[in-house]
Parts: C-alpha cells; sequence; structure tokens
C-alpha cells in the first residue's frame, strides 16, 4: 500500500506544472526576450510570512500555475542589493511586478493576494498588453 501510494504522489508531482523560476532578473529578462514573453518579479523578503503564503497558496494554485505558464518568472530577496538594482524601489513584501523584457512595469502588485484577486491583476496585465499592441501598428 505504501508502494502504490509513493508512486502516485511521483506521479502527480511529475504531472504538475510548477512555476519555472529563473535565478535572476537579467537571466530572466534574456530569456523573456528570446521568448517574446512578460516578465513576473516576485519580490520576498527572507522572514517574511506573507511572501510564504502568497508562494504556497496563490502562487501554487493550480489556475494561478497555469496562466503564469506564459511569463517568465524569476525570484528576489528584497535583502539581495544586486537583484533589488534592476527593480524601482518597493515599498513592502511582497511585491510583484509585471514587465517587459525591455524593463517597462506594465503592473505591480503589493502585498498578499488570494487567487481570485491574483488572476484579476494578470488579466490587467494582458488588457494592458493588449491594448498597447493593437495601437501601435509597429506591433503588428
Amino acid at each position: 500500500m505504501k508502494r502504490v501510494l509513493t508512486i502516485l504522489l511521483l506521479l502527480s508531482a511529475c504531472l504538475s506544472a510548477d512555476i519555472v523560476w529563473q535565478k535572476d532578473i537579467p537571466t530572466a529578462l534574456q530569456l523573456a526576450q528570446k521568448e517574446h514573453k512578460l516578465v513576473m518579479v516576485f519580490v520576498e523578503g527572507e522572514t517574511c510570512r506573507w511572501c510564504k503564503k502568497m508562494k504556497h497558496r496563490t502562487l501554487s494554485d493550480e489556475s494561478v500555475d497555469k496562466r503564469l505558464q506564459a511569463y517568465i518568472s524569476v525570484k528576489v530577496f528584497r535583502e539581495n542589493k544586486e537583484d533589488m538594482k534592476d527593480l524601482p524601489e518597493i515599498q513592502g513584501v511582497p511585491t510583484i511586478f509585471f514587465m517587459t523584457a525591455e524593463k517597462k512595469i506594465l503592473e505591480s502588485v503589493i502585498g498578499y493576494y488570494t487567487v481570485e484577486d491574483f488572476i484579476s491583476y494578470i488579466n490587467d496585465v494582458e488588457k494592458k498588453v493588449k491594448s498597447t499592441s493593437t495601437a501601435d501598428p509597429s506591433n503588428h
């Protein structure tokens, strides 16, 4: 019985398409340019309990995970000055930036959000991208 449970757990872990986190912002931006994707930067604090809740409740949700497959994702710690130099000043953690590969901020989200609220932010980002791409004839 334990063997069957172990196999089922391994299979479910393999089938889940967890967020692929890039190691740093420059790598994420470079990959975003190559793949023509947007970037989601998750800024967390080393001891931030709301950051942990955001990762384990919201970002690990299957519907959020599915939506974020269209983005290049990267996690950084606000304590890491090298990573933070590529970002605007933050007011608290968790902070999430949705940005272009050229570092243009499309949306920023500060604090903990539920799955439904976070998906509404993703929708806002995608609406902004659509409206700018249809308004700019060079994007056609």
